[in-house]
């Protein structure tokens, strides 16, 4: 097969993979009332600790617009406060409400265990390759 052949079906495949991955992700947060991009900034914060919402746009891959009114949604359910970045007045920081670490709390093992038992058709150096390969990738767009 030639190097473009190759290429072109590779990119399918992720694609596929993707959204095959993105339907399990859906699945496994509908029944707690979130959508991918919400439980996506959830997630962020749950392990990386408060953060700028521009950096929450940033690491989230979502449009400027559009990251407000995720906040804002999950403002209105309980799980995320903004507060001002005590070094500079200018910056909102995004910060998991007692609510939000909570749901976090139940959720995210279950999720951690959804996705192992996704990828257990891989074994550990396939994982490891798998880790090897979309880092080489996505780090052309540096």
């Amino acid at each position: 097969m030639d190097r473009t052949k190759a290429s072109l079906n590779s990119f399918v495949g992720l694609n596929r993979t993707l959204d095959y991955l993105e339907q399990i992700v859906r699945e496994d947060i509908k029944q707690y009332g979130l959508n991918v991009t919400e439980f996506a900034v959830l997630e962020l914060l749950y392990n990386k600790g408060d953060q700028p919402i521009q950096r929450i746009r940033q690491r989230v891959l979502i449009a400027s617009s559009s990251i407000s009114y995720v906040v804002d949604k999950l403002e209105e359910k309980g799980c995320v406060a903004r507060v001002k970045d005590p070094q500079d007045k200018r910056i909102y920081n995004a910060t998991l409400t007692d609510k939000g670490r909570s749901l976090m709390n139940q959720i995210f093992p279950q999720h951690a265990q959804t996705l192992t038992s996704t990828f257990g058709v891989l074994t550990e150096e396939e994982l490891d390759d798998l880790q090897h390969i979309l880092k080489k990738l996505s780090a052309q767009t540096k």
